[in-house]
This record gives C-alpha cells, structure tokens and sequence, in this order.
C-alpha cells in the first residue's frame, strides 16, 4: 500500500495541518513545503509554476517504487478566483504529468498517469468564505482571548491616518503572530520565547488555542478525509 502524501506552500502550513491530522488520526505524511508564493518567486498570480512542477516531478522516483497511492495539493487562494487556481495547478500538473486527466474541482481526486503507473491527486485552496490564505482561517478559529492581537487593529488605523498601509495579508500575518506570542504563551512559557512563543511549538503543543472543529474548516476536513 502506497503512501498519501501532502504538498503545501510554507512552514506555518505544514505546521498547522499536521495538527488536524493528528486530530483526526489520518496517514497522510506532508513534504517539504515548496514555498511557491515566496516574494522572490512572483510570477502571474502570485505564484511560481516552477516550484510546483519540481514538488511533483520529485514524487516519480517514488511512484515508481510504487511507494505513492494519493497526493493532496493544498494552495492559498489569495485574491485570486478558484478556477484560476485551478488552471495554475493543472498546468503545472499537464507539463510533469502529461497524460493526465484535467484538474477542474477541487476535493475530487483525478488519475495522474505516469510511464505504467497512475496515482490519486486532488486539491485545496485554504480559504474563508472564497478569499484569503491560512493566516485569514487562523483568526476566524482562534478559541483564546486575543487582547494584544486585536488592538493591532488601532495601530492599522495609527498608520492610516497618518498615510501608511499595511497590505491585509501581511496584517493577518502579523495578529497571528501577536496572538500566538502574547495572548496565548505563558508567563512561565515566555522564559524561553524562541522556542515556546512560536507558530511550530503551538501547533505541536496547544493546538487548542485553535478551533478545530470550526464550520470554517468543514470543507478542508472533507478533503483530508478523502485520504482516509
């Protein structure tokens, strides 16, 4: 029996949906993330074809060992539509797999063809209510109270006032790093801030400080199940 295995864009990514694996006790193992929306990767869209089509292209070794069953793509949508990000990922998928079927939902597997071998692959956009990124979810599902995250919102208005801006994304950003480093890490905690205050170490640790079983995260559970 192959493996089911999990491409995403970053750390904080793989960190968080390590976390509702382990929730829902799934055997999903999840790469190293291919950061394909990196700053220093901007392509159209936002993102980098290339960096995709290396994470794809580096299973065949393993399909070929018959080590692979499924693969789960896990993107942002960002700004962008859903059947843009459709097309991007089917792309990068037609160019390392090219007798493949057409990827045009997601949470629906397609046959990925390769030499004699054929694999399981479907994909997700993280998203609240059809924008956003993992950043946009976090704050949605935050179960703690979140007093030194929020005022964030009267430093933003500071900057506006005063004719700055802060983009959404990088806001979103930064509340869950407040949140995670001051409302939700404690006293005794703090004594060793680089290690306990981080996005990783509350993942692994108190995942609680998240709302698991949020509506918002329906949609995604129903992908991961489909691994099951």
């Amino acid at each position: 029996m192959g493996k089911n295995i999990l491409i995403v864009e970053s750390e904080n990514d793989k960190h968080f949906f390590q976390a509702i694996i382990r929730k829902h006790n799934l055997d999903i193992e999840i790469t190293a993330p291919v950061r394909i929306s990196d700053e220093d990767y901007r392509e159209m869209y936002g993102l980098n074809h290339q960096k995709l089509k290396d994470a794809l292209g580096n299973l065949k070794a393993n399909i070929q060992k018959g080590e692979i069953e499924k693969v789960g793509v896990i993107i942002d949508v960002d700004d962008d539509r859903e059947e843009d990000k459709l097309k991007f990922v089917d792309e990068c998928i037609q160019q390392v797999f090219s007798n493949s079927e057409s990827l045009s939902k997601v949470n629906e597997f397609i046959n990925l063809n390769f030499e004699d071998f054929s694999i399981q692959l479907a994909c997700y956009f993280t998203n609240l209510d059809g924008k956003g990124e993992l950043e946009t979810v976090l704050k949605a599902i935050k179960k703690e109270e979140s007093i030194y995250a929020d005022c964030l919102n009267s430093w933003k208005n500071c900057l506006e006032s005063n004719g700055k801006t802060i983009k959404d994304k990088d806001f979103d950003k930064f509340w869950v790093s407040i949140y995670v480093r001051f409302d939700t890490c404690s006293n005794k905690d703090k004594k060793q801030a680089g290690r306990k205050c981080t996005f990783e170490y509350a993942m692994k640790n108190k995942a609680e400080i998240w709302d698991l079983e949020h509506p918002a995260l329906e949609s995604l559970n129903q992908f991961l199940v489909l691994f099951n």
